[in-house]
Order: C-alpha cells, then sequence, then structure tokens
C-alpha cells in the first residue's frame, strides 16, 4: 500500500475535521466519533420503523382497537375524500408485532363518498372495521382460502350498462349487516333493510359503486388466494379523515 507522506497526512486531518465540524453545525449528530454518529442515526431510525411497523399506517385509536387481537390480515380502504369514490386499497400482513404492507391497488368505494351511519341507497360506503369471511362469484373458484359460493345468480342484472356486467365475477363479502358463514348474496340482514347490506369487494367497473368497494380483476384473484381464515382477515375502511380519528 502506498503511504501518504507527513506534509500531505496532516493536511488530510485538517481537512476531515473541518468536514466534520461542517455537518455538526448543520444539524448532524454530535459525538465522540463518526462511528458513535452513525450508532446513534441507525438506532433512531430503527426506533422510528419500530413504532410505525407496531400500528396500521394512518389508522387511529378508535378505529385500530376494534381490529380483533388475533388477525393477522389487514385490507386498508384508503378514501381519498368524504365525498370522493377513489380510493387506495393496502394489505397489511403482521409478523410477529410488526405490520407490513404486502400489496396495493387503486380502487373505487361509493360514488358519494363515507359514511359513518350507513343506510339503504345513499350510495356511500360505511366506515369501520368489518370481517371477511365468505367469497364467491360467477367464476369459478381461483383458489381461495375463505369459503367460495360459485353461482350465476351473482351476475349483474343485463338492464345494467354493460361496463358492470362483471363486477361480480369475484366478490369477498363485507361482514356489515349480514350472517358470517353464509354465501355472500345472502339476503339475511340482522339490523333491517334500512341499514342497507351486501356491501363487497368485488370487480371494479372504472367508477363508484352504490356502497361497495372494487378492484381490478387481478387485485381481487391475489386476496381470494391470500386471505386465510386462520389469519382473521379483516377490513378497515373509510375516508383518510374518519380513518385517523
Amino acid at each position: 500500500m502506498r503511504k501518504i507522506g507527513a506534509p500531505r497526512a496532516a493536511a488530510a486531518a485538517a481537512a476531515l475535521g473541518t468536514l466534520l465540524t461542517a455537518l455538526t453545525a448543520c444539524g448532524g449528530v454530535q459525538g465522540n466519533s463518526t462511528a458513535e454518529a452513525g450508532a446513534a442515526g441507525n438506532t433512531v431510525a430503527t426506533r422510528a420503523r419500530t413504532a410505525e411497523g407496531t400500528r396500521v399506517p394512518g389508522i387511529g385509536d378508535r378505529l385500530r382497537q376494534r381490529i380483533p387481537a388475533n388477525s393477522r390480515q389487514v385490507v386498508t380502504v384508503y378514501g381519498a375524500g368524504r365525498d370522493s369514490a377513489d380510493s387506495t386499497v393496502v394489505l397489511y400482513t403482521k409478523h410477529g408485532s410488526s405490520w407490513e404492507r404486502t400489496r396495493s391497488w387503486p380502487a373505487h368505494n361509493g360514488k358519494q363518498g363515507w359514511t359513518t351511519d350507513h343506510h339503504e341507497g345513499d350510495r356511500r360506503s360505511p366506515v369501520g372495521v368489518f370481517t371477511l369471511t365468505d367469497a364467491g362469484g360467477v367464476l369459478p373458484d381461483p383458489g381461495a382460502r375463505l369459503p367460495y359460493t360459485r353461482d350465476a345468480s351473482f351476475a349483474a342484472p343485463r338492464r345494467w350498462a354493460a361496463s358492470h356486467w362483471h363486477d361480480f365475477d369475484y366478490v369477498i363479502a363485507i361482514d356489515y349487516n349480514r350472517v358470517k358463514g353464509t354465501a355472500p348474496n345472502d339476503p339475511t340482514r340482522p339490523e333491517g333493510d334500512a341499514k342497507g347490506g351486501s356491501i363487497w369487494l368485488h370487480m371494479d367497473h372504472g367508477s363508484g359503486t352504490s356502497a361497495c368497494v372494487s378492484l381490478s380483476k387481478a387485485a381481487m384473484e391475489y386476496l381470494l388466494r391470500t386471505l386465510d381464515p386462520d389469519r382473521h382477515p379483516v377490513v378497515v375502511m373509510g375516508d383518510r379523515g374518519d380513518l385517523g380519528v
């Protein structure tokens, strides 16, 4: 290895000292050595990641407390605004005590946005935390882990616009005002018809829904193959304002 002469070594040391002083003056971490500074920075970053990982991002205490303790899969629907039909769906999976972002997709929700008091015909999706226990659709089972009911009766009426005809090729029932353990199209509404029902994750037609959440076919196939009853999946859904409370 080529050695540096004494004058050059002294100059290099002086330059390094000046650089370290400048970094400290700009807000760098002070310490007895650059190794200590690096270690301190890594510790802060690790603590920040840990704090974020133990909670599903963007979910405030009100809804977070309603996520079952044994749930290890959370489908989060982040609505763009209270009166917006645009949203983003993110699947989080829990490993140990940390929630990890698994996949995300663009999506749509109710045409009129969101509500904390859903009623039949308001065209708003209900804000809340709901279990996901049953699936089905017109198409054959793509390998779903949730119980899957294939039935031609899921098909959208042909009087609807053609863009909606494949909405229910795949569906996952959101357990709002329904009986768990039944096919998604079971009409029973325990809280009464006025509270609405038949709210699903289903295939997207490019715009808002009556109250459901719609995603691409590829997204629905992924969720059907991934959501596992043994992991007690839930959906946490709402506009970002209500989600963060």
